[in-house]
C-alpha cells in the first residue's frame, strides 16, 4: 500500500519559497567560493558583494579581430568523432545520416546542348557504423560545393559520392539532386509555346558495393474517365440529355534506373516517352481552338489508373537504356471524395512490402 501525505504532493507556495531563499542566502555566507560554483555558480549572487573568486569574468563582446589558428583548431573538442563510450541509445548502423535540402545553382547540360542553371535541393547521407558517434555533416556540404561550379552529370555526382565516402569513411552513400526543370511545349493547335515545369530528381545510390543511377520525373496529365465517357456518351444517345463526362488533374512519379552502358537518356527523353505513353499532359500557352483540341485528345485517350499505370510500362519497358523502374499513378478525381492510385514496379530496386503512408499526399500538384 502507498501511502502520499499531502505534504509532499503540494505545489511550493511563495513562503516556502522565501524560506528556501533566506536558507540559500545564510548557507552562501559560510560556504567557499569552490563550493558555491560546485553547486551553482549563480548562489554567488546571493552573497554580500556577490563576487566569487573563483568565477571567472567572461567578455561579452564579440572578438571581431580573433583569428583561429591551427592549434586553437585542435584544441575545439569534436563530439561527433568521440570514442563508442558517447553513444546514446542502441550502438546500431545506422543506414543513412546526413543532411537534406541545402540548396545551390547547378549547371546542367540539356540535350540540345544548352546549359541551364537551376536552383537544385539536395540531399546526402553515407552510413553510419555501428561502433561510430556521428559524422561531421558539414563534411558532406564541403564535399559538394568543391565541385558545385562544374557543369553537373551522373558522372561528377559519382565523384562527389566517392569523395564524400573517403572523406566521412563510409561504405554505403547517397546523393539526390531535386530540381524543376524547364522544357518549352508549344498549345496543340494555335502554335503559342509555353515553359512546362518538370520535377526532376537525380540519385545515386552506392550500397553494398553496388552503385545505381536513378531518375524521378513527376508527369502532370488530365485523365478522363472511361466510364464516364460511356455513360455520357448514352445519356445523349438515349435521351438527348447532354452530359460530361468527369476528368481531373493526374500525377505520375516515374522512377527508373539507368543501365550504365547504355546510352544517355535525356531529362527530355524521359518527359517525351510518358507523352508518348499518355498524351493527355496538361497545357500551358491555350486559346480556344486549343481547348477545343484538348477536349477531342481527352476524348480521344480516356484512361482508368491502372491504364496508365500499364501505358507507362509498356513505354519503359521498350527503352533500352532504362532498366529497373517503378510507377505511380494517382488521378484526384472529380467525381470522387477520394483518389484512385495504382502502383507498378518492374526489378528488384523499387519493390517494397511497406508504403510511406504519406506516399500519395505527395503526389498533388500544385500549379
Amino acid at each position: 500500500m502507498n501511502v502520499h501525505t499531502p505534504e509532499i504532493d503540494r505545489f511550493p507556495s511563495r513562503d516556502d519559497a522565501e524560506r528556501a531563499l533566506q536558507l540559500l542566502r545564510d548557507w552562501a555566507q559560510s560556504a567557499s567560493d569552490t563550493e558555491i560554483t560546485d553547486l551553482d555558480p549563480q548562489i554567488g549572487q546571493l552573497r554580500q558583494g556577490n563576487a566569487v573568486a573563483n568565477y571567472p569574468a567572461l567578455a561579452r563582446a564579440y572578438p571581431e579581430d580573433f583569428a583561429v589558428d591551427e592549434a586553437y583548431k585542435a584544441s575545439m573538442p569534436d563530439l561527433q568523432n568521440g570514442p563508442s563510450s558517447l553513444i546514446r541509445g542502441a550502438q546500431q548502423l545506422i543506414q543513412h545520416v546526413g543532411i537534406s535540402n541545402f540548396r545551390l545553382p547547378i549547371r546542367f547540360h540539356t540535350r540540345d546542348n544548352g546549359d541551364l542553371t537551376l536552383e537544385t535541393s539536395v540531399t546526402g547521407t553515407v552510413s553510419l557504423e555501428a561502433e561510430k558517434k556521428g559524422i561531421n555533416m558539414s563534411r558532406i556540404m564541403r564535399t559538394f560545393y568543391k565541385r558545385a561550379e562544374e557543369r553537373f552529370s551522373f558522372e561528377v555526382i559519382e565523384q562527389t559520392l566517392d569523395a564524400y565516402k573517403e572523406d566521412l569513411e563510409s561504405f554505403d552513400a547517397r546523393i539526390q539532386m531535386r530540381f524543376s526543370f524547364p522544357m518549352k511545349v508549344k498549345s496543340l493547335r494555335s502554335g503559342l509555346e509555353g515553359f512546362q515545369y518538370y520535377d526532376i530528381a537525380l540519385e545515386v545510390v552506392d550500397a553494398n558495393g553496388v552503385r545505381k543511377k536513378i531518375m524521378h520525373l513527376d508527369y502532370i496529365y488530365s485523365s478522363t474517365c472511361p466510364c464516364s465517357l460511356e455513360l455520357s456518351e448514352h445519356a445523349r444517345q438515349v435521351r438527348s440529355q447532354l452530359a460530361t463526362p468527369h476528368s481531373q488533374r493526374s500525377v505520375a512519379r516515374v522512377s527508373v534506373e539507368l543501365d550504365c552502358d547504355a546510352d544517355c537518356l535525356w531529362f527530355e527523353d524521359l518527359i517525351e516517352l510518358c507523352r508518348d505513353a499518355v498524351p493527355t499532359e496538361t497545357q500551358v500557352m491555350v486559346k480556344r481552338e486549343d481547348e477545343q483540341a484538348f477536349a477531342e485528345l481527352n476524348a480521344a485517350n480516356p484512361i482508368f489508373v491502372e491504364d496508365a499505370a500499364r501505358s507507362f510500362c509498356l513505354q519503359l519497358q521498350a527503352d533500352e537504356r532504362i532498366k529497373d523502374f517503378r510507377v505511380i499513378a494517382s488521378h484526384q478525381e472529380s467525381l470522387h471524395s477520394h483518389d484512385a492510385v495504382s502502383i507498378l514496379t518492374e526489378g528488384e530496386t523499387f519493390s517494397s512490402d511497406s508504403l510511406d503512408p504519406k506516399l500519395f499526399n505527395t503526389l498533388f500538384h500544385i500549379g
